[in-house]
């Protein structure tokens, strides 16, 4: 599909070819991450690839990026979609907290979602001690990590007693090695940061699985918890529009983080409907066991 000028003439896209290790006996195809002037903190970029080495403007089948004539004329801002999704995710981590800190209990919270989302945004943010992108994006970074650690710590430290282990049962390995196993396969190119951002945005697609599944597990949900879920489902909703935004104007997409996306998505398709049918006229939500 061609890409668009400023002149309104066309130019050829970037075409796809694969970076999936071992296919090729193990060549590298993939690429670094789309610029740093993105400004969101879900899957921020790095470095332009018009000021990469020729070596590393590598094309991968599951990126498409502008040729560097068309990224300056994008304008580095934040879409509202992005913003709007950054705010619900930041919303939905605030209510957890307040939850727990208000109430001094953990119940109804799994704290192997909680877990599985540190290691996520440890995993995704570790570019902070290399990479400089802008103030808001920095903060945001700082923000995610030092909430999803301290809700762990009261989760399994400070609210310890209150906390349903009885009910979390979920079994974890079998998010956590698929997902890594898949980062290593299927990723933008094989460099240790980029395998942890890929392995992250497989995780976080599923990472909310233990949380739903004690729900069901218990029958119910307290409305807070509820407001919770809701919360986090609006924030990756939003970034599907973001990603259609971007593609549409900015001739953009990563097929990765749309892919997971879509996974995360549907897993709270079920959730939206007990949600509005129930949450919002008063009653206690209910997944079926």
């Amino acid at each position: 599909m061609p890409g668009r000028t400023q002149a309104g003439g066309a130019e050829p896209r970037y075409t796809p070819c694969i970076r999936v290790w071992g296919r090729l006996g193990g060549r590298n195809l993939g690429g670094p991450r789309h610029p740093g002037r993105w400004l969101g903190v879900e899957t921020d970029r790095q470095t332009p690839p018009s000021l990469l080495p020729a070596r590393s403007r590598r094309r991968s089948p599951y990126r498409h990026t502008p040729p560097p004539a068309q990224l300056c004329q994008v304008p580095p801002t934040m879409n509202l979609f992005r913003f709007l999704g950054d705010l619900s995710h930041l919303l939905a981590i605030i209510l957890l907290l307040l939850k727990i800190w208000k109430s001094r209990s953990c119940a109804g919270i799994s704290g192997k979602s909680q877990v599985l989302f540190a290691v996520v945004f440890t995993a995704r943010y570790l570019d902070l001690f290399t990479n400089y992108i802008s103030l808001y994006n920095t903060c945001m970074k700082v923000v995610y990590i030092a909430c999803s650690f301290t809700t762990v710590w009261m989760i399994y430290s400070k609210f310890k007693a209150t906390y349903d282990g009885n009910h979390d049962t979920f079994r974890v390995e079998f998010l956590v090695i698929p997902t890594a196993i898949l980062a290593f396969l299927v990723n933008h190119d094989f460099t240790p940061l980029e395998i942890l951002w890929t392995f992250s945005i497989y995780l976080e697609s599923v990472a909310i699985l233990p949380q739903l599944f004690m729900v069901s597990k218990t029958g119910e949900a307290e409305t807070i918890t509820s407001h919770y879920l809701f919360a986090l489902g609006v924030y990756r909703t939003l970034y599907l529009f973001n990603w259609i935004w971007r593609y549409h104007f900015e001739g953009f997409f990563d097929l990765i983080a749309i892919v997971a996306g879509l996974v995360q998505t549907v897993l709270y398709c079920d959730f939206f409907y007990l949600y509005i049918t129930k949450v919002l006229k008063g009653k206690k939500l209910s997944l079926p066991a």
